[in-house]
Order: C-alpha cells, then sequence, then structure tokens
C-alpha cells in the first residue's frame, strides 16, 4: 500500500513586495485595487519585516504533522498548497497524483467551517483533480476538536499569566471577519466560532470574555461584527486602564492579520485609549496544536 497524501491548505502570502500586485488581483479574480490600497497594503507589509511567514509556517505545520502521523504507525506524506499564491493548489495536486498515493486527506488551516471561505478551498481542489479516481477526503472544519481547544487554552492561560493580575483582565477572543450576508445563508461560521470559544473558555475557567471580528475587507458592505477595534474602544469607555487579551482563535498561524491588525493597527489603537493590549502566541507548530492536527487527520485515514 503507497503513502496517503496529506494536503495542508492556506490562503496564501505574498513572498517579497512584487509579488503583492498579483497576489491582490488573484483575491480579486482580475478586479483592479484603487492604486491607494495596493500602497496601504504594501505599507502594511513593510511594517511587518517587508513579508509573511505565513508560507514557512505552514511548511512546518506540515513536516510536524507528517512526522507525528508516522509516529503513530500511519503511512503518510505531507504537501501544503495555497489558494492565492504559490504554491498553489492546481500546482500541488498534479505533484500529488504523480506520486500515486491511495488516498487524499485534505485539511484547511482554519477551523470553523464558512461557505464564503472554506468551499473555495473545495472547489479549487475538485478542479485541480480533474478526471482523477483517487480517493479524497476532504475535512470542512474541526473546530470541535479537544486538542485544538486545549491548544487555545494552554495560550490563553501562558498569556494570563503575563499580566500582573489576571482578575483585571478582559479576555477577547477574535475572528476574521465576513460579509454580514453569509447570516442569510445559515452559515454555521459564527455558531462554530461561539462553541469553540465557550470550549476554550471553560477549560481556561473565565467567568466572563467577548467576541470580536477583525480584518474585515474593504468591499462597501456591512461586514460582522463588533469589529476589533470598536469593541476596544466601548471596553475604554466602561473602563479605566484596562488590561486586555486578545485571542485570535479563528488563526493558527503568524500572518498579516495578526502581525498587523492586531500587533501593529490594534496595539496602537489601544494606546491611544489607554489600554494595556496583549495577545496570545499563534499556534504554530505547538506540540498540541500538532497533536490536535494530527488527530483529525488519523481519524479520516482510519
Amino acid at each position: 500500500m503507497s503513502e496517503v497524501a496529506v494536503l495542508l491548505l492556506a490562503y496564501g502570502t505574498p513572498e517579497t513586495e512584487t509579488d503583492i500586485e498579483p497576489y491582490l488581483a488573484d483575491i480579486r479574480r482580475g478586479r483592479p485595487a484603487s492604486p491607494e490600497f495596493v500602497q496601504d497594503l504594501k505599507q502594511r507589509y513593510r511594517s511587518i519585516g517587508g513579508c509573511s511567514p505565513l508560507l514557512k509556517i505552514t511548511k512546518g505545520q506540515a513536516s510536524a504533522l507528517e512526522r507525528i502521523l508516522r509516529e503513530q504507525g500511519f503511512s503518510v506524506r505531507s504537501y501544503i498548497a495555497m489558494k492565492h499564491w504559490h504554491p498553489y493548489i492546481r500546482e500541488v495536486v498534479p505533484e500529488i497524483l504523480r506520486n500515486r498515493h491511495d488516498s487524499l486527506v485534505a485539511l484547511t488551516l482554519a477551523p470553523h467551517f464558512s461557505t464564503m471561505s472554506i468551499m473555495g478551498y473545495k472547489t479549487a481542489l475538485k478542479e485541480a483533480l480533474g478526471d482523477s479516481k483517487m480517493k479524497v477526503s476532504f475535512i470542512q472544519s474541526w473546530y470541535d476538536n479537544p486538542l485544538f481547544h486545549q491548544a487555545v487554552a494552554e495560550k490563553v492561560k501562558n498569556a494570563l499569566n503575563t499580566f500582573p493580575s489576571q482578575k483585571n483582565v478582559h479576555v477577547m477572543f477574535t475572528a476574521h471577519s465576513l460579509p454580514e450576508r453569509i447570516l442569510e445563508m445559515k452559515d454555521p461560521y459564527p455558531d462554530q466560532l461561539s462553541e469553540s470559544t465557550e470550549a476554550v473558555a471553560k477549560l481556561v475557567g473565565l467567568e466572563k470574555w467577548s467576541f470580536a471580528y477583525q480584518s474585515a475587507g474593504q468591499t462597501g458592505e456591512k461586514w460582522l461584527g463588533p469589529d476589533l477595534l470598536e469593541a476596544l474602544s466601548e471596553i475604554s469607555v466602561k473602563t479605566k486602564n484596562v488590561q486586555v487579551l486578545v485571542v485570535p482563535i479563528g488563526f493558527v498561524a503568524d500572518h498579516l492579520e495578526i502581525l498587523f491588525d492586531v500587533d501593529v493597527e490594534a496595539q496602537e489603537y489601544a494606546k491611544k485609549l489607554n489600554i494595556t493590549l496583549k495577545r496570545t502566541e499563534s499556534m504554530n507548530t505547538t506540540p498540541t496544536f500538532i497533536a490536535a492536527l494530527a488527530d483529525v487527520v488519523s481519524k479520516r485515514i482510519e
């Protein structure tokens, strides 16, 4: 029996500044962006060092996942592919097919399902597979995995310990916002976020916490809220000299939405409001998180 191909799917990120415009064009399906928007995005990347570490981290996650699955006795080979930049899904799948794997397990590195976000990966994978007869298992969500909850809870506990007093810390979970019209579609995204957030809060022993969305797109339509910055503003009005811990439960790696939207933009805004703002470390290649991925994938292999 040949190895099972395990394909980790991520959004993608430009590797150099010259990649930013074609990357943005891919996301926008060829629709041009204004020069001001392009320049703003370039400046955001410059503020985090010129590029996002997402590709490097995703490779590390795949290697760590392959290692733990093999230790558990599974014959696997890991791959990574991106939706909006190299290595594209359409570039990686032919390699998987050439290697004649018995089956393919694909996992999107986003725990919570939304038709608007996750189905794009599934469609791209299906198109890349063409008329292949390979057995494929596509994991749409894994927000309810206990090890995932444990991994996030560990990060929350570690971060809370960095505050002088945990009693005065306001814990705020966040996830990527999506257009509000998903609510009309009965999309499960908000409910899945609520369930995983409550599970983590219970593990940590939090009596109170809040939730906000971040990184909304500039499309002219209404996006899910409250927005992170709006939520911080509201907290500052109610409480003076407040301490806030942001827990980006919807993200599993450091990238622009974490390193800029939280670490730069939200941090600068918090300082203006006299808020002490910290965030949990990202999952990246944390052992408990990799164990969660292995748990999810191994169940599909079996």
